[in-house]
């Protein structure tokens, strides 16, 4: 499996987790909900649905409407299928949402593990955000490094581009700074208090560490009126 369609079958079970959907709404939930999929098509999706019905992951059910399905069949067309999580399907989510390996610093694989942070738990959110973290200050230094070698065969708008792609790691890095600065301070705070998510009933990622002042998007998703995380692909070193 590749890693790309790695990510949409992840994708595809999270959001499978929230709620039975048919293929159509599937669709448009990974592509609003989790940017990095505008480009996937059906013709990309509904192989994968495939795979992780076969896998015993997802089973298909007939639409719930039956006058849905009648008018269907009077015009000649196929009758919706919905697609539900399995208990199997769950327990393989949960499973990839407790990896914390490399493959989840990347940047396709970030953004749709960070889209699912609500349902992560706490440890794992700082292991990834960590590692992420790493990843960015390693490609940093290659970046400064090259410039430093190369600055002199630039020209100015070659060289701004440069700059650009440094700043926006630069913002990438402080942003994450941020998060695991507020996912230490709740876990500390957690401790310290006199009950435990748990006691209180929360669920994974509810009542987190995400800093107050940020408005958050339901999963994961930008918020209104504020930019997502800053793009990493602006990189153009060689």
């Amino acid at each position: 499996m590749s890693r790309r369609s790695g990510i949409l079958e992840f994708a595809v079970l999270g959001l499978l987790r929230e709620s039975p959907m048919h293929g159509y709404e599937l669709r448009k939930r990974l592509n609003t909900s989790l940017g990095i999929f505008r480009a996937f098509s059906y013709g990309t999706l509904y192989p994968c649905l495939k795979t992780l019905v076969a896998n015993g992951w997802l089973i298909e059910e007939p639409g719930s409407a039956p006058e849905d399905a009648l008018a269907a069949s009077l015009a000649g067309r196929r009758a919706k299928i919905v697609y539900r999580l399995t208990a199997e399907g769950k327990e393989h989510f949960e499973e990839l949402l407790s990896h914390t390996g490399p493959d989840a610093w990347e940047d396709e694989h970030f953004a749709a593990r960070f889209a699912f942070f609500g349902q992560t738990e706490r440890e794992v959110r700082v292991r990834v955000l960590e590692g992420r973290r790493s990843r960015l200050e390693e490609r940093l230094e290659k970046m400064r490094a090259s410039l430093v070698r190369t600055r002199e065969r630039l020209d100015d708008y070659t060289l701004e581009l440069q700059r650009h792609g440094m700043e926006s790691v630069e913002r990438e890095v402080r942003w994450l700074n941020e998060l695991i600065e507020s996912e230490r301070a709740g876990r500390d705070q957690r401790r310290s208090g006199p009950e435990s998510p748990a006691e209180r009933g929360d669920t994974p990622g509810e009542a987190d560490g995400l800093p107050r002042h940020r408005d958050v998007a339901p999963s994961g998703g930008t918020p209104p009126g504020r930019p997502g995380p800053p793009d990493p692909s602006a990189d153009t070193t060689t």
